[in-house]
């Protein structure tokens, strides 16, 4: 009744406000690949016209596919015109936007730098150039280990004693003779299981000033790590269909087909989807370190929405585009709606972040009491113009080759991969 009321009166005072000349309306365009980002952004207009009553915004979105929304708006962008206000860009597409001395990108900086000790930094370097931020992020993406605790209690194993990754092959060992279940999945067609683990060991594929380190000693010993868990210790598979977003791997796990498997936290959305049956079996850990005292974690995946340099509207947008995401009540509402981890770390420990919702019915509470543990474990991910490229390759030919094929080392595959990128 109350949210009625507070509707009627704005309406009346919008309806006063036209009336008198004094309302402001301004319609933005936006672009998205992804139709829970359009709710998400339908809702933050909502607020944005509740608290500016003479600055209302009309939010246009289109929702086009992957590829075909990337690809029209580089077009737009390169050829000046008809770009939207606004744009969602997948973080392995983001160099593609930031070629040349002066991006097509209208920098986020006034409404990024306020408060960007309250954040994971590491997010916004990634759509970075020059000291300038030109990607809004939705999330952290922190990297997690989802663990079935049926099979580690079976197995005689306590989660919070694997440390590191030594710790985690033998307890795998015992999970396999306990249960007969892989320990994990490793995936052969994309980059989440190889990528996150070289991130966290403190490499890359490339160093900051664009120098290609793909195959620099740390990257060749975690690839052959994976191999070795698959082919030497015998407590991992190549993931089902390839890859965790396949149907053929969801109904394996689905079905209990492994012990744990590691992917950002994001994930978290895909096992409530599409892995029903596995509710009340599995909890959240940081990923095992390296070594003891070792980063936990690494930040994956990730959307930076922008402003284009073409809007007519570029402060309203910039500003809007801060509220939307970068306010507290922002941030929770990118987890209580989306299920993701804001940017905001400072939001992580607020009631509504621990109230019950979807995630900690199926994961249990403690999520963000996780995640606080490891927020400064998260390194930034160095993206250069041919990033798009590399991740490309690790998708088709690095994982698959070194680990499914076996027609390369990890050695030789990092090789070959590099020198393509030279």
């Amino acid at each position: 009744m109350k949210k009625v009321f507070v509707l009627l009166l704005v309406i009346a005072m919008l309806t006063v406000m036209a009336v008198s000349g004094l309302a402001k309306e301004t319609r933005l365009t936006y672009w998205t690949y992804q139709e829970l980002h359009k709710e998400f952004m339908d809702d933050a207009v909502e607020v944005w016209n509740e608290k500016n009553l003479d600055n209302q915004i009309v939010l246009e979105t289109s929702v086009y596919p992957y590829d075909q929304m990337h690809n029209k708006l580089l077009i737009a962008l390169q050829s000046g015109v008809g770009a939207p206000d606004l744009s969602d860009i997948e973080i392995s597409k983001f160099a593609n936007y930031l070629k040349g001395k002066t991006p097509q990108l209208v920098p986020l900086n006034d409404v990024v730098e306020p408060v960007l000790d309250k954040t994971i930094k590491a997010r916004f370097d990634n759509y970075s150039k020059g000291g300038k931020y030109y990607g809004m992020p939705f999330h952290v993406g922190a990297e997690v280990m989802y663990y079935n605790k049926e099979y580690l209690d079976a197995a005689g194993v306590d989660v919070d004693e694997i440390v590191t990754w030594d710790d985690y092959v033998e307890a795998g060992k015992k999970v396999k003779a306990a249960t007969g279940k892989p320990m994990t999945t490793i995936e052969v067609t994309e980059h989440w299981s190889y990528y996150p683990l070289i991130s966290q060991a403190g490499s890359d594929i490339f160093t900051p000033d664009g120098e290609v380190i793909l195959d620099n000693e740390t990257n060749i010993k975690v690839l052959q790590f994976l191999k070795d868990m698959i082919y030497k210790h015998q407590i991992a598979i190549p993931a089902p269909g390839g890859f965790h977003h396949s149907e053929e791997y969801w109904a394996f796990m689905n079905n209990g087909g492994a012990a744990s498997l590691m992917m950002p936290i994001w994930y978290m959305g895909r096992f409530v989807q599409y892995m029903p049956d596995l509710k009340g079996k599995m909890i959240i850990r940081p990923l095992p370190a390296w070594k003891e005292g070792g980063n936990r974690s690494a930040g994956m995946g990730g959307t930076g929405t922008v402003v284009t340099i073409q809007s007519k509207h570029k402060d309203l947008a910039v500003n809007f585009l801060g509220e939307a995401k970068l306010s507290k009540e922002a941030s929770k509402k990118l987890w209580t709606v989306l299920g993701f981890d804001p940017v905001r770390w400072d939001v992580w420990d607020s009631p509504e972040m621990k109230a019950n919702n979807d995630y900690t019915d199926y994961f249990g509470k403690g999520i963000f009491d996780i995640l606080l543990e490891i927020k400064d474990e998260i390194n930034p991910t160095v993206i250069t113009e041919k990033y798009p490229k590399a991740i490309d390759l690790l998708k088709k030919n690095v994982s698959f080759k070194a680990l499914k094929e076996q027609s390369m080392t990890p050695e030789e595959v990092l090789k070959e991969a590099a020198e393509e990128l030279k």
